[in-house]
């Protein structure tokens, strides 16, 4: 077993990415960038923070667009994006999300299941900084009415506190670099979320016995601040690596540019809903 560097000058450095609120089919088009920057070796790994300038449904690369009530999102002024990653569909509101762009290089195991074993651990110390005894669900479960609801699902590659999901997560391989996302949910509003959905009374309550936020286990509202300082904390606990504050380089933005139309599906009140691409 590989000894974790201690001391900070021995440490590797990766780059740290927090981004204040961002449209939601931009924020897509930017994890998308720094994967295919990364893998093209111009630029290091990658862990972002950010969060949603509207809230914003993510629907998974594969997932069909009639998952969702999009009369119901624009008449509410929510977004929905495409995700470059797979999974079912998430609400993105009242929370911080991170994305990891990271590689073999890096010390990450190839394969979906072992990659999201690595990645996790860091993400189990952050939680655990928090305040929240997280831990990696242990057995997939779902309900069949769930749709395409993300948060009434949870697999290997989740994080659960007891039977609650508290977090999922979403990858995508290019060559040897992953890129993996997901959320540290701060509150939820469950009735509106099993409404986008298509889960009815009974799936809004579902929300409330099988999905955990941030707000409901800890009492109080976690500042951005403090979720960053976990997120530093648990990529040091986790692999030995420090972050270090960057920026996108110009040729990620001006690709994350050239991608915002094609990961927007709807924005509220201006634009009408794509069918997903096979």
């Amino acid at each position: 077993m590989t000894a974790i560097p201690t001391h900070t000058s021995e440490r590797a450095h990766w780059r740290l990415i927090t981004s204040g609120p961002v449209d939601g089919a931009m924020n897509m088009a930017i994890d998308r960038a720094v994967l295919v920057s990364r893998d093209e070796g111009a630029a290091p790994p990658t862990v972002r923070l950010y969060s949603w300038e509207v809230p914003t449904i993510t629907l998974g690369r594969f997932q069909k667009a009639e998952d969702v009530d999009v009369d119901l999102a624009l008449a509410r002024g929510i977004d929905v994006a495409r995700r470059p990653t797979g999974g079912r569909g998430v609400l993105h509101d009242d929370e911080i999300t991170y994305s990891f762009v990271v590689g073999i290089a890096d010390g990450v195991p190839r394969g979906v299941a072992a990659s999201y074993a690595h990645l996790s651990t860091a993400l189990v110390a952050a939680y655990t900084s928090l305040g929240v005894p997280a831990e990696v669900t242990a057995r997939e479960r779902g309900r069949a009415t769930a749709r395409g609801a993300c948060y009434l699902h949870a697999t290997q590659a989740d994080l659960s506190l007891g039977a609650a999901k508290l977090s999922g997560s979403a990858q995508v391989w290019k060559g040897d670099t992953v890129l993996q996302h997901g959320s540290f949910v701060v509150s939820r509003d469950h009735a509106l979320e099993a409404g986008l959905f298509r889960l009815g009374p009974e799936g809004a309550q579902a929300l409330r016995s099988q999905a955990a936020t941030l707000l409901e286990v800890l009492g109080h509202r976690p500042s951005p601040a403090s979720i960053l300082a976990a997120v530093r904390e648990g990529v040091r606990e986790a692999f030995g690596v420090e972050l270090v504050e960057g920026e996108l380089t110009s040729e990620e933005t001006e690709m994350a540019l050239s991608w915002e139309a094609e990961m927007s599906l709807a924005r509220a009140s201006r634009e009408c809903l794509r069918p997903a691409s096979t």
